[in-house]
């Protein structure tokens, strides 16, 4: 039974049993607090825990995933992978208990003809919690299951909470035997190798306080309302009725697996670690597909961070079976054709996949060049100062810096004869990883707990007038105070405000949320912020200005005139250069992320090298053409199917519903899903002044442009600037180019004669510091003030001409300056003196540390400085006196 027919019965079956059919959300998540969707029920949390109603009583889903906390197993067992697929039914408030068991069982049952799994009875054991009496009894009594296959677990096996104080409850597992092949009989209590976990029963019953462990929490009552949230593993499922011995091996993995045993000349099956490897291939490279088909595109941070390093274990998988050379474009090629039957969607938008797949690909390899010479040049310095192991922070900074996987870099090192500093490298890694943790907690602190919405909720969604008016009266429905619901706000605190319509427009789609104020009899509120902190809800973070409000009030909220056209002005020009960059780069300049605000916009598209000064002008004349012609912009609310049948871009990282909002601008020569707000006619827009482009990584770039007044400024600023200069060159404005490159080019003709003097009376004074030279220890030693130098580049040149001129005796040359009034110093060693134990690094570190500052670098030439001039003619005396033991 292929993965994609699992999947089809899936829906049927429950969507034949009243269950609203509710497709996958994207794998990036909305919720602030996680960068991906990571389980199932991630995009139903709103509803299972009350903050926002559920919009039907039961529903079913087949739902993407990404989970990388366990990447390091990926490959080593038959069921960790970082993309996988969770088939989920739901009932809010509708059935419950024996309800979801009755129809788990069906589906399982039911016979491969009849539309059902198939599966064998004796087959299957269950687990329940140790205190659910009623779960034992509806298996046992209801379902007809022998008492021997139920088996009781505790809290840490069996009961499901998020971790938050709110919902919880029993839950009930059902497990798979895959035979005593695979471990000893016992049940899943015995082994869970041979007893697979392939569905999850959560029985969400109670309300739960003071969690501090997946064990320890109190129920502190029955929830008002009770759910169910079960999930089943696609891909488990997908193993047992395959015959696969592991999720790597079903239809829509193991065809990337074949590919990297094909390319590399390696037969799967024969060796253990060759086959880990080509299992991180095929799920790496499946994950990477499906993030990238999702919007994320690989970078140094976020989501992009993770989609990098699955990419680059991949490429270093391949190396470590033979495979040097390119090989994504195989490999995902393979991954496209055996998800695209489950997501059609793959094909759509496979033009991007590939270019952002290749051009990583790309670069990573050149990366493993580079951070090869790093590694070299360091393994080199290790063996030529005796040592045997490569410092941990070399091997930190390749892996934190270029990318460098960290068992690349212990092979390479073993070949070279040298160990590694693990323990030093994991210490780095630790504290990497605990600064980590610590934003992320900070970051979740900074998030207000949503469940404080949830009565706000409740009541409705917050009607948005902000389309049709700049002024709304209303009623204050809720305000929270430092996060929690309160009655009132007064003067000088800062609230947020809940209220039952609104005119300012909430942050969102790219576009910034509106400036104004909201009014009533005896309060003036300042809006400082307006976000959306749940779906359908409207919150203003406001500070009172005057007076005092409270919940129940009538109020007026009042959006500022001037900034509403400013902003509109700047989300219209947005789609203007948008429609611009497609028409003159190609339908694969997708917009990749924007943001707009009153005056400014920028605009991140999918495009990997920088664009000609005649691209940008020809993107900037196309767009303000489109302001010239006075095109009408036409909003439509319609079906989304409808909606991209007409052609509309549903853009990358966004949200839609079933209906949606259309903004047409020219008709279908801008034609996008938008939520956001806009002039009536392009002609509003004023000016596009296109200022910047600039990369936004190896396979995006960004544009951003001044708007309306704010772009008249800025060429009048410019006017005024060439004005000034015609002015001062005497010359027509058409003659200013050629002037001023003229002018650069003399003065660098004046910079090459002035260093050339530098030079020269540099070189000049090097006879007298050879004169200098006297014997300490077993050095001949050089250590001078050379006074007032015009750089520290001029100081390392007189340093090492020195040290040439005094051949090749051990000798020690440290000069010291004064460069912009700071003393600096430098010391150089030659190959002889080195020999003897003089190490420039050291003599520097101790003579700045007396200069009242710091320096380093290698044994054979260092440099340092500080803040005391005063101190140089001591500092020299402290290398005479180390040279001389």
């Amino acid at each position: 039974m292929q993965t994609a027919d699992i999947q089809r019965r899936w829906l049927t079956f429950f969507g034949d049993r009243g269950h609203t059919i509710v497709p996958s959300a994207s794998l990036v998540s909305d919720d602030p607090s996680i960068l991906f969707t990571i389980a199932g029920m991630v995009p139903f949390i709103p509803y299972l825990t009350g903050v926002v109603p559920a919009p039907y009583p039961r529903a079913a889903d087949v739902q993407k995933c990404i989970r990388t906390n366990d990447i390091e197993e990926v490959g080593k067992t038959a069921r960790h992978g970082t993309f996988f697929q969770m088939l989920g039914n739901w009932s809010f408030g509708d059935y419950f208990k024996q309800g979801a068991i009755e129809l788990a069982w069906e589906l399982l049952l039911t016979s491969e003809s009849e539309g059902g799994l198939g599966l064998d009875e004796k087959d299957l054991w269950v687990t329940i919690y140790e205190t659910d009496d009623e779960a034992e009894s509806i298996w046992r009594d209801v379902i007809g299951l022998k008492p021997e296959r139920i088996q009781r677990l505790g809290a840490e096996d069996n009961y499901w909470h998020t971790g938050q104080p709110g919902p919880g409850g029993p839950d009930s597992e059902i497990f798979f035997d895959r035979g005593p092949a695979y471990g000893r009989d016992g049940g899943p209590a015995a082994d869970d190798n041979r007893f697979i976990e392939i569905w999850n029963l959560v029985f969400m019953q109670e309300l739960i306080a003071n969690v501090t462990s997946k064990v320890d929490f109190d129920v502190i009552g029955p929830l008002p309302k009770k759910n169910i949230d079960t999930g089943a593993g696609l891909e488990r499922l997908a193993f047992i009725k395959q015959g696969a011995e592991n999720m790597y091996e079903i239809d829509q993995v193991r065809p990337v697996l074949d590919m990297a045993a094909e390319m590399s000349g390696r037969r799967y099956g024969a060796d253990h670690d060759d086959d880990v490897r080509m299992r991180i291939i095929a799920d790496h490279v499946r994950s990477s597909l499906m993030l990238m088909t999702d919007g994320v595109t690989p970078s140094n941070e976020g989501r992009g961070y993770i989609l990098r390093r699955l990419m680059r274990r991949s490429i270093r998988s391949m190396r470590l079976l033979g495979v040097d050379a390119p090989s994504f474009r195989e490999l995902f090629t393979a991954s496209r054709d055996a998800m695209k039957d489950g997501y059609p969607e793959i094909l759509e938008r496979w033009d991007r996949t590939e270019r952002l797949a290749l051009g990583e690909e790309e670069t990573f390899l050149q990366t493993l060049a580079s951070g090869t010479t790093i590694l070299d040049t360091k393994i080199a310095e290790t063996k030529t100062e005796g040592g045997e192991k490569l410092p941990g922070d070399t091997a930190f900074l390749l892996h934190d810096t270029f990318g460098f996987p960290i068992d690349l870099t212990l092979e390479i090192a073993e070949e070279a004869g040298l160990t590694v500093d693990r323990g030093a490298f994991d210490t780095l890694m630790a504290e990497q990883r605990s600064r980590a943790k610590a934003d992320a907690k900070a970051k979740k602190r900074a998030l207000a707990d949503l469940s404080v919405y949830g009565d706000f909720r409740a009541a409705g969604e917050t009607v948005f007038t902000g389309y049709d008016t700049l002024t709304t009266e209303t009623r204050v429905l809720g305000i929270v105070v430092d996060g929690h619901p309160a009655d009132r706000a007064s003067a000088g605190q800062v609230a947020e405000v809940i209220l039952a319509e609104s005119s300012l427009y909430p942050e969102s789609g790219g576009q910034a949320a509106d400036e104004g104020t909201i009014v009533g009899t005896g309060f003036e509120l300042d809006v400082l912020d307006v976000q959306r902190p749940v779906p359908g809800l409207i919150s203003h973070t406001v500070q009172v200005r005057s007076g005092e409000v409270a919940v129940g009030e009538v109020a007026t909220t009042l959006v500022d005139p001037v900034y509403r056209r400013g902003a509109s002005q700047a989300h219209s020009a947005t789609h203007l250069i948008h429609a611009a960059l497609r028409q003159t780069l190609g339908q694969e300049a997708h917009q990749a992320g924007s943001f707009n605000r009153a005056g400014y916009m920028r605009l991140d598209f999918s495009w990997n090298q920088a664009l000609s000064p005649a691209t940008r002008s020809e993107i900037e004349e196309i767009a303000n053409n489109a302001v010239r012609d006075n095109l009408e912009v036409v909003t439509r609310i319609l079906p989304i199917d409808e909606a991209r049948a007409a052609g509309a871009m549903a853009l990358f990282g966004e949200k839609y519903g079933d209906t949606v909002r259309m903004v047409d601008i020219g008709g279908p020569w801008s034609r996008e899903l938008c939520a956001g707000i806009h002039v009536g006619r392009s002609s509003e827009v004023g000016l596009v002044n296109l200022v910047s482009e600039s990369s936004v990584g190896s396979t995006n770039r960004r544009v951003e442009a001044l708007v309306g007044a704010d772009a008249f400024q800025d060429l009048a600023t410019e006017r005024a600037i060439v004005s000034q200069l015609t002015s001062s060159l005497k010359i027509p404005r058409d003659q200013l180019p050629a002037r001023i490159e003229s002018l650069v080019q003399e003065l660098k003709a004046a910079e090459k004669k002035i260093a050339a003097f530098e030079a020269s009376r540099l070189s000049g004074r090097v006879p007298a510091l050879i004169e200098t030279a006297t014997r300490v220890g077993p050095y001949l030693a050089v250590v001078e003030d050379a006074g007032e130098l015009g750089s520290a580049d001029d100081l390392r040149s007189l340093v090492t001409s020195v040290r040439e001129r005094l051949g090749s005796e051990p000798s020690v040359t440290a000069i010291a300056a004064r460069v912009d009034g700071k003393p600096s110093i430098v010391i150089a060693t030659s190959p002889a003196a080195r020999e003897l134990g003089a190490r420039a690094g050291a003599l520097v570190k101790q003579a700045a540390t007396t200069l009242g500052g710091g320096g380093g670098g290698k044994d054979d030439m260092a440099q340092g400085g500080g803040s005391d001039a005063s101190a140089i003619g001591t500092a020299l005396e402290g290398v005479t006196a180390a040279l001389r033991g």
